[in-house]
Order: structure tokens, then C-alpha cells, then sequence
């Protein structure tokens, strides 16, 4: 797969940790974030993960910011971008198999960095769904 992962100065060693884990699996990952904790503003790095999952150059994209809020509204304003803001692998599952998520959008201040990989394990992992949810999933796009 190809994956795209953006992150601001709460998410530097969570990238770092989470790119490892993607890269041992054989994924390709573009990475747009920031290596260091010196202060950055997330929509920098968010705006590009979403354009390459808005263009298909990613699969998927991984966002990870303090409270994974700022990135991830930064995220849903692309068309076609659905992200879901996750803070546990029972939240990551449920956003991909009900609501097709195509971006997680991880919560640096709030998980350890093995809940960040199994939350990232698990979203790439679960498909989604369709059946009653499609419908559901066509609404969420601003026309």
C-alpha cells in the first residue's frame, strides 16, 4: 500500500514509530511531517497527506497531532477526504468497516505509541463494509 503521514511537533516520535512498523509490512510511505518538537502549524502537514489520498497517490493517510482534532478537521475540508479521529483500535475499526475512512487521525497527547501502531495496524487491516452504511457513506460529501 501507500501511505502518506503527516504530522506537527506533538507527533514526531509517533511518526517515527509508526513509519518503522509501515515500511517492516512493505508499504510505501510518503512522509510530510515534522521531525522535530519545535512549534509548527498542523495544517502544513495535513493539507499535503490529504491531497495525495484526494489524488490517489496514497491508499490511505495517517495524521497525528495533539488532540488529533486540528489535523483532522484540516483533513475533512478535501473532497473525497473521510477522517476519523481515533484514540483506540475498537474506534479505528469501527471508522473504516461503517464509515470508510480513508485518513486516521491519531491523538499524540492521549495514546502511547503502541496504541498509535495497533490503531494504525487495525485501520489498514479492516475493510470496509458497504450494505447499509454506503448509503450512509454517499451522504457525507458536501455536493
Amino acid at each position: 500500500m501507500k501511505i502518506s503521514i503527516g504530522n506537527d511537533h506533538a507527533g514526531p516520535e509517533y511518526k517515527k514509530a509508526i513509519v518503522q512498523y509501515l515500511e517492516s509490512k512493505g508499504h510505501q510511505v510518503t512522509n510530510y511531517g515534522t521531525d522535530t518538537e519545535a512549534s509548527v502549524d498542523y495544517p502544513d502537514f495535513g493539507h499535503p497527506v490529504a491531497t495525495d489520498v484526494e489524488e490517489g497517490k496514497a491508499d490511505y493517510g495517517i495524521v497525528i497531532c495533539g488532540s488529533g482534532n486540528g489535523i483532522a478537521m484540516t483533513v475533512n475540508k478535501h473532497a473525497g477526504v473521510r477522517a476519523g479521529l481515533c484514540w483506540t483500535k475498537e474506534i479505528a475499526y469501527l471508522t473504516r468497516l461503517h464509515n470508510d475512512a480513508n485518513i486516521v487521525s491519531i491523538p499524540a497527547r492521549y495514546t502511547s505509541i503502541q496504541q498509535a501502531i495497533e490503531i494504525v495496524e487495525t485501520f489498514l487491516e479492516t475493510a470496509f463494509e458497504g450494505g447499509r452504511h454506503q448509503n450512509r457513506v454517499d451522504k457525507i460529501a458536501c455536493k
